[in-house]
């Protein structure tokens, strides 16, 4: 199979797309841009200090493998996080940003044949494009599990058929989700894990909107996976500083597993990878170390969180995010509200189509828009008011 062929029915990137969408049309008022879920809070100021006095670093090749004191750094973090120890030197591997990892992992680990079969990847549909590009990269066969309302907007991977599970070597699942922002339960990741076990599958825990909540810290994949008792092996959980602290220039994220996975991962990327700048790994030692600017970016966005509830909480069909910064807004037709919203407002926000693919008789965000709370709330409260009085009346 050749690369185009490959990646042939790979439809349009979101942010393209959308441009095309509104190309030559005229915004109805100032621009609020609610599309790209790109962090503007301020990210702690000390760490300039801090990239000035290791600046030296830039003229030296970065360790491959993170610094020590990074793997400590992340490695104390999963701890305080999760609850769980994990090894410094064989358990962590700091990552260029976690789409270097989520991409890359299946690279590392997808098997040739499952079970003598062409792989499969389970991923949710919407869904974080990566996920897709990522199987077709390995010449998997995606499968598209609905996360819709009456899934609780988490995809129902049991209900999949045993001739796809028998299939399975990879199974992305995002929590809280992204774009709906609903939280997988303790019940949710127990099950998951039975499922993985039973048809011997690896699970990709995409976790990057985890400190972004309202009040109770969402569980995570590493938590339950001790509690069950699963092997270390089963899961991979990512997560990065993007969103936790604002720093998504940074690129500064992890993967933690089990050895034999770390090792695949890390000597892939020998070969087909580019670890962080020195300097910005001696950030990133310090801010996974600070808890305290992530509980002041956290009351920034409950407070946004809260302004929706209100403004949004008697429209039928409405459902408050747990967690994470993305309004996941219904609408009779997701591209027809965008453009309205657009031309009438200057609001502008993304279809929800652009999220999910045509699987199972359509796609689930044909009926949603998203919108990201990620602006200033100065802007964001008369966005968010224009946006109701335009799509809801």
């Amino acid at each position: 199979m050749t690369y185009p062929e490959r990646f042939s029915n790979l439809p349009p990137y979101a942010f393209p797309r959308l441009r095309t969408l509104l190309d030559g049309l005229e915004p109805g008022g100032a621009p609020v841009n609610m599309t790209i879920g790109s962090p503007m809070h301020a990210f702690p100021g000390w760490i300039t200090g801090i990239i000035a006095d290791n600046t030296d670093g830039f003229g030296g090749y970065p360790p491959n493998d993170g610094t020590p004191e990074l793997r400590a750094a992340i490695s104390d973090w999963i701890k305080r996080r999760y609850g769980v120890d994990y090894d410094a030197e064989t358990h962590v591997f700091p990552l260029n940003g976690t789409r270097e990892g989520l991409f890359n992992a299946s690279l590392a680990l997808c098997p040739e044949t499952k079970n003598g079969q062409k792989p499969v990847i389970l991923t949710p549909n919407p869904f974080y494009q990566v996920y897709a590009v990522a199987a077709l990269a390995v010449e998997a066969d995606p499968v598209y599990v609905p996360a819709t309302r009456e899934t609780g907007f988490l995809p129902d991977f049991r209900a999949l058929p045993a001739e796809v599970l028998n299939r399975t070597a990879i199974c992305y699942i995002c929590s809280p989700s992204n774009p709906q922002g609903a939280v997988a339960s303790r019940e949710y990741w127990a099950d998951l894990f039975a499922l993985a076990e039973e048809y011997d599958f690896k699970i990709f825990a995409d976790e990057c909107y985890s400190e972004i909540y309202r009040s109770t810290p969402p569980v995570g994949a590493l938590t339950v996976a001790a509690e069950v008792g699963a092997d270390p092996e089963r899961v991979v959980l990512f997560n990065s500083l993007s969103k936790r602290s604002n720093l998504a220039g940074l690129r500064s994220g992890l993967a933690a597993s089990g050895p034999e996975n770390i090792k695949r991962m890390k000597g892939l990327r020998n070969y087909a990878g580019a670890p962080l700048p020195l300097p910005l790994q001696r950030v990133a030692e310090k801010i996974w170390a600070d808890e305290t600017h992530v509980e002041e970016n956290r009351a920034l966005y409950r407070e946004k969180l809260d302004f929706a509830d209100e403004l949004f909480g008697g429209i039928q069909g409405f459902e408050a995010p747990e967690a994470g910064f993305f309004l996941w807004l219904p609408v009779s037709n997701g591209e027809e509200a965008t453009v309205k919203l657009w031309t009438e407002t200057g609001v502008k926000v993304l279809p929800g189509a652009y999220l999910g693919r045509d699987a199972e008789g359509g796609n689930p965000g044909e009926t949603y828009i998203r919108a990201a709370l990620v602006a200033p709330m100065e802007e964001l409260q008369p966005g968010l008011i224009a946006l109701k009085n335009c799509i809801y009346g």
